[in-house]
C-alpha cells in the first residue's frame, strides 16, 4: 500500500470511527450543551475539549513554521495566545457568579442592547467562517500541491466526513470526540518527539537554546499575542460556549489547566520546526520534517493534523449551531433541526475560500487585531457605561484595526524592528484607542445604565 493510499485510509477510518462513537443527540440539551443524562461535562472532559479545540491544524502548523523561522522564541510567541484561556476563565466565571449571565450574548444584550449583539455576532461569524477553510487547507497540503485535484478532494471529503458525525450529536459529539482526540494528539506528539530528539543527541538543549530573544527575531509576535489575549478569546464561541455548560468551579479549573496544557503542546510542536531549522530544511516545517524521516513520520504527521483539524471543525460547527438556534433565536424552545441546517450552511460557505489560496496565519493575526475593542468591554464588564461605549470601542476598533492592518504605516509609527513590527504597532495603536474611548465613557457617564 502506498503512502498516498494509506493517508486516505487514515482519514476515512478515523472519521468513520468518530461517527460511530459519537452519541446521537435527541434533545436540545444534548445537542447544544453536550449534557448526557442531565450531567454536565466534568473537569477532564471540559479541559480536553478546550485544549484540543484550540490545537487547530493551522495552529500547530503555524507553531512549527514559527519555530523554523525563529527557534524557541517562535513557539513561545504562538503559545502566548493560550493566555486567552486564563483571561476568559476568570472573566466568564465572574460574569456567571456576580452578574448571573447565562451566555456572552445574554451579557451583551442586557448591558448594551440588541444592536451590540448584532455587531458581536458579525465578529464571531467571521471567526467561525475562518475556522473552516483555515484548518481544512492544512489537510489538503498532505495530499497534493495547492490547486491539484488530490488537494481539493482531500479537503472536501474530510470536511464532509467531519460534518457527518457532528450532525449526529452536535456539542455532545464534539465533547465526546474531543477527549479521544486529545489523548490521541498527546500520544502522536510523544511519538513525533521520539523521532526528532534522537537526531539532536537525545536532548532538548539544542531546541531550548535556539533563536534570539529580541524584537527582530519573533519577540514582537509574543507581544502581539499578549495584547490580543485580552480580547481574542471573547470572539471565539468555541471557547466561550464551554464556559457556560459546567459549574463555575469546574469551569475555572478547566480553563486554567487548558491554558497550561495548550501552551505546552504548542511549544513542543514548535520543536518540529526547530528541528527543520537545525537541519536546514526548507518549505512548510511539518511537511519538511515528515519527508526527512520518510513514510512513517509523514503518516504520523498526517494523522495528528486530521485529529486537530476535525476537533476544531466539529467545535466550530457546534458553536455556530448554538449561535443560530439559541443565541440569536427568539424561540423559547431551540430546535435541533435548525441547528443541523446551520451546520450544513456554515460548512458550504466556509469551504469556498479554499479555492482562492488564502494564507493560514492571517486567519489568526488579522482576526485578533480587528476585535481588540472587546478587551475593555469584558475587562470592565461591571462598570456602568452608556451603550454607545460598546460601539465606540468595538466598531471603532474594528475599523481602525482593519484599515491599519491593510495599510503601510509610516516609519514614526513603527515602534520596533522585526517581521511583525508593523502588526505590533497596529495592535498598540488600536488598543490605545479602544481603552481610551471606553475609559472616557466610564469617566463621563453621568446617567446610570438602565
Amino acid at each position: 500500500m502506498t503512502v498516498y493510499t494509506t493517508q486516505w485510509v487514515l482519514v476515512l477510518v478515523s472519521s468513520i470511527i468518530l461517527y460511530f462513537i459519537s452519541p446521537l443527540s435527541k434533545t436540545a440539551a444534548e445537542f447544544f450543551q453536550g449534557n448526557r443524562r442531565e450531567r454536565a461535562p466534568n473537569t477532564v472532559f471540559l479541559t480536553s475539549s478546550l485544549v484540543i479545540s484550540w490545537l487547530f491544524a493551522k495552529s500547530i502548523t503555524n507553531a512549527a513554521n514559527l519555530g523554523q523561522s525563529f527557534g524557541l522564541v517562535g513557539g513561545v510567541a504562538y503559545a502566548g495566545y493560550y493566555l486567552s484561556f486564563i483571561v476568559a476563565g476568570f472573566v466568564i466565571v465572574q460574569l456567571r457568579n456576580k452578574g448571573g449571565y447565562r451566555s456572552i450574548h445574554h451579557f451583551l444584550e442586557s448591558k448594551f442592547g440588541r444592536m451590540a449583539v448584532v455587531v458581536f455576532t458579525f465578529l464571531i461569524i467571521i471567526r467561525l467562517y475562518n475556522e473552516i477553510w483555515s484548518n481544512t487547507i492544512v489537510i489538503g497540503t498532505y495530499f497534493g500541491e495547492t490547486g491539484t485535484f488530490s488537494y481539493y478532494a482531500a479537503i472536501v471529503v474530510f470536511t464532509l466526513l467531519t460534518l457527518a458525525y457532528t450532525l449526529k450529536g452536535g456539542m455532545g459529539s464534539s465533547i465526546m470526540t474531543d477527549v479521544i482526540q486529545m489523548a490521541l494528539f498527546i500520544v502522536l506528539l510523544g511519538v513525533i518527539m521520539g523521532f526528532i530528539l534522537p537526531e539532536q543527541g537525545g536532548t532538548i538543549q539544542p531546541f531550548i537554546s535556539s533563536g534570539t530573544w529580541d524584537m527582530g527575531h519573533g519577540l514582537d509576535l509574543l507581544l502581539v499575542a499578549v495584547i490580543q489575549c485580552f480580547s481574542y478569546p471573547f470572539h471565539d464561541p468555541v471557547l466561550t460556549d464551554r464556559g457556560f455548560i459546567s459549574d463555575t468551579k469546574t469551569t475555572l479549573k478547566s480553563f486554567l489547566w487548558a491554558g497550561a496544557l495548550g501552551a505546552a503542546c504548542i511549544i513542543f510542536f514548535s520543536f518540529v520546526g526547530i528541528f527543520a531549522r537545525l537541519q536546514g530544511l526548507e518549505g512548510e516545517a511539518p511537511v519538511a520534517a515528515a519527508k526527512y524521516f520518510g513514510a512513517p513520520m509523514l503518516l504520523l504527521m498526517n494523522l495528528i493534523m486530521v485529529t486537530s483539524a476535525s476537533s476544531t471543525l466539529d467545535s466550530s460547527l457546534a458553536s455556530f449551531s448554538k449561535l443560530i438556534s439559541i443565541d440569536l433565536s427568539r424561540s423559547p424552545i431551540p430546535k435541533v433541526s435548525t441547528g443541523r441546517l446551520a451546520m450544513i450552511a456554515l460548512t458550504l460557505l466556509g469551504t469556498i475560500p479554499v479555492f482562492f489560496d488564502p494564507t493560514i496565519l492571517s486567519a489568526t493575526t488579522i482576526s485578533g487585531t480587528v476585535v481588540l475593542g472587546l478587551a475593555p468591554v469584558f475587562l470592565f464588564w461591571s462598570k456602568e457605561v452608556p451603550r454607545i461605549a460598546f460601539h465606540l470601542s468595538v466598531v471603532g476598533g474594528l475599523l481602525i484595526g482593519g484599515i491599519l492592518s491593510f495599510s503601510t504605516l509610516p516609519d514614526f509609527l513603527i515602534f520596533t524592528e522585526g517581521k511583525y513590527a508593523s502588526l505590533l504597532s497596529v495592535n498598540i495603536i488600536t488598543s490605545t484607542y479602544c481603552f481610551s474611548v471606553y475609559l472616557i465613557s466610564i469617566l463621563f457617564n453621568k446617567k446610570p445604565h438602565e
